[in-house]
Parts: C-alpha cells; structure tokens; sequence
C-alpha cells in the first residue's frame, strides 16, 4: 500500500487532513476580496500558485494565471505531470521551505468553481441504484431496462446549473401529476432528493469515437457531485423523452479536482459483468477507484446524522467507460467537460446513495438524530456528500461538498 509522503508543511503529515502531500488537489480561491487565482491544497494550506507563476518559481506559459484551471488542463499530459512533479519536490522533505511566503491558510481563503464547465452529462451507471430504483416502479423482475447491462445510460444536462459547494439550493418549482390527480398543477416539489455521485473532468479534447484506454488518459480529475433530483417533478416529465427541469435546478461540486495522479494507487477493477460488453467498452485494465463516500443530513439548527456510507467501487461502468461512450456517435468532447457518475448506492439499505432508496419512495421514513423523520429533503436541510481513498496513515480527500435547501420562490 502506497505510504504518507511527508512534507515541510507539518499540518500536511496528519492522517486527518484530506490533503496530503500524496494529493495536491487543484482549487481557484481569493482572499480580502481579491480576484481568483489556481492554488493547490496542502494541508491547512493553499498554495498560491498564480503568484509562483508570476514570480517566475513556476512556468506553464501563464496557464495559471487565469482563474481557472480549463488553460492548464488544455496544455497537456506533458504540463500535468510536470506540475504535479514540481510540486511535490519543492513541498516535500527537504524541499524549498522558503515557499512558505506563498502559503495562505485554507480558512482565510474563499473558494470558487475550479473549472468552467463546458458540458455537463449525467450518468445512470450504479447497478444497486438503478435496480432499486426499477424495483420501486416495475417490480424486481423487470427492474433493469433491457439495454442496461450493455450500455452505459446517460442524458445531457445543464451545465449552467452546475455550482460550488456552498452554494444554497432553491427549491424548484415545476408540474407536478399523483396517480390519482385528474389534472397536473403546478407548485414546488415535495419529493426533492439528492443523488450521491462522482464527477470526472475531461482535461483532453477529443473529436470522434476513442477507446476507453484513451479516455482513461483524458481525464484530468475528479470531484464529488450531488445532483439534485425533483422527483415527482421527473415522474410526469420524463415521458417520453427523460430527465429535464426536475433535473436542472442545481449540480453541486466540490472545489478540489483530485487528480487523476493522485488516485492512481488506489485504482480497483469495475465488478464482474452479468452479460459480455461489446468490444468498444471493454477496459484493458482496472479503470475504477477505491474511494470511501459517505452522505450526511442536518436539519436548521439540529444534529447531523449520517444517511449513507458506500464506495465508489460498487459502480458497474466506469468513467472511462462512460467517456468512451459518450465518443461513439462522433460527439465532441471539450476541455472542462463534466460527467456525473450516476447515483453511487451499495448492496445494503445503509449503503444508498439517495433518499428516494433509503425512505424506499417516501414508505419507509428515516429518524434523524434529533427524533425528527424525512423522506425526502425539507426546506432548511443541509445535505453534505465527503469522500476519501485512503492509504497507509493518510487519506487523498476532495473538500466536502455541501448545499443547504430555501424554500421555493413564489411565481
């Protein structure tokens, strides 16, 4: 198992801190206000990389000058190997402590999108999810469509509608039919829902179909994603066509890129297959990753209580997998494009990624720590998704990733 890198900055050798010298995630954050600049994490700290680059401690022709990361994932393998290299010299023992001028403390700094999302394509690939969810409205004997286990399901969303962790979630409106209902209404969802996901961030261009190998090697990282479902807002919708404003109120990310360098010893296979994948999906090696994810809930001024544990190694198709799909028509792909996992549930009840499964559709409440019951997300509720892959003494975490419900606005 890959052991702690130690670093000159101490609060980076705690098993605690999500930021280890062995991650080096990759953020955008100001301070006093001033304009967003590229950082990385190391512990309790973020390093200023705009202000190394501008003087001339780092070179990647201004790419890190620009408040945003999409210029830097656009130069290249070549430069993210290289930066992540530098960095982890200059910040590891013996390295060059004089850096420390360029440190700000993470709790001073404010922190904004890493990335501009170009595209964003959300994902139906956690096989329990979709089986639980199959279950609840046609039964255990059909509740996989027939495609399922040959395709990676997937439907474009919004990237307008994607934000940073912190950023308070309206409840949406939209129409809204029971199965007893003679007429729809309109109003806002009673059935608002999270879904515990994973984001991949393509860094390399394509244009035209690429294998899953190469689509493994475009990836620059990763992010926590929510996305924020309306559920009895997509039950009268979707017909026939999917998802469409019952998913469009909000994507939440976390505001570390985790690099794909930095998951690399922590990659695991995607499980055994039920039926034979065609050839263009079939991964050449393991193409997943171990990591922990875990979702909590906290009523306005109440206690949080843990709603779910699970991993993202239970998914049946992996990022790479999905990417490669996503090719297979021709579709062009963008530096900064975004796909969501799909909904990350495990085989267990204490392992589901939304509460559409764990109050199985509203049937089976849950007490929360303070005695109070949900089914599905109240107004003044925040909800906050954590992960980590974890090493010998020392974890590679993303940030949380956190949105609190207001209520609808009045139309």
């Amino acid at each position: 198992m890959t052991k702690l890198l130690r670093s000159w900055v101490e609060s980076a050798n705690s098993a605690e801190t999500p930021f280890p010298l062995n991650n080096l995630p990759y953020g955008v954050f100001s301070t006093g206000g001033g304009a967003p600049r590229c950082g990385t994490a190391i512990g309790d700290q973020v390093l200023d990389l705009a202000a190394m680059e501008a003087d001339g401690k780092l070179s990647f022709d201004g790419t890190l000058q620009t408040g945003s990361w999409n210029a830097f994932m656009g130069s290249g393998k070549a430069n993210w190997s290289k930066l992540r290299e530098t960095l982890t010299d200059m910040l590891g023992d013996g390295g060059d402590e004089s850096l420390a001028t360029y440190l700000v403390p993470l709790a001073e700094a404010e922190l904004h999108m890493p990335f501009a999302v170009s595209e964003y394509t959300d994902f139906y690939a956690g096989k329990h999810h979709a089986f639980n969810v199959g279950t609840m409205f046609r039964g255990p004997e059909n509740a996989l469509p027939p495609n399922w286990l040959h395709i990676p399901i997937g439907y474009n969303g919004r990237a307008s509608s994607v934000v940073l962790s912190g950023t308070e979630v309206i409840r949406p409106n939209g129409q809204l039919k029971g199965p007893d209902d003679e007429m729809p209404r309109f109003g806002p969802s009673q059935r608002f829902d999270i879904e515990l996901e994973m984001g991949a961030v393509v860094g390399t261009p394509s244009n035209g179909p690429i294998s899953v190998a190469e689509a493994f090697e475009n990836i620059f990282g990763y992010v926590l994603l929510n996305d924020w479902s309306a559920r009895d807002i997509q039950a009268w919708e979707y017909m026939p066509l999917g998802p469409f404003q019952a998913k469009a109120t909000a994507t939440t990310i976390s505001p570390w890129i985790v690099t794909a360098a930095a998951l690399e010893p922590f990659r695991t296979s995607t499980p055994e297959r039920e039926k034979p994948l065609l050839d263009y999906l079939t991964e050449p090696g393991p193409m997943l990753y171990d990591i922990d994810l875990s979702v909590t809930i906290r009523p306005e001024g109440g206690a949080e209580t843990v709603l779910t544990n699970t991993n993202l190694n239970v998914m049946y198709y992996s990022a790479a997998q999905q990417l490669a799909h996503h090719t297979t028509s021709g579709c062009p792909m963008r530096v900064g494009d975004l796909l969501g996992s799909g909904t990350i549930s495990g085989p267990t009840k204490e392992s589901r990624g939304s509460l559409l499964e764990l109050s199985w559709g509203g049937k089976e409440p849950i007490t929360l720590e303070g005695g109070e019951t949900r089914k599905f997300i109240e107004d003044g509720d925040t909800l906050t998704l954590k992960g980590a892959a974890r090493g010998a003494g020392f974890q590679v975490g993303f940030g949380d990733c956190v949105g609190q419900i207001k209520p609808a606005r009045p139309l």
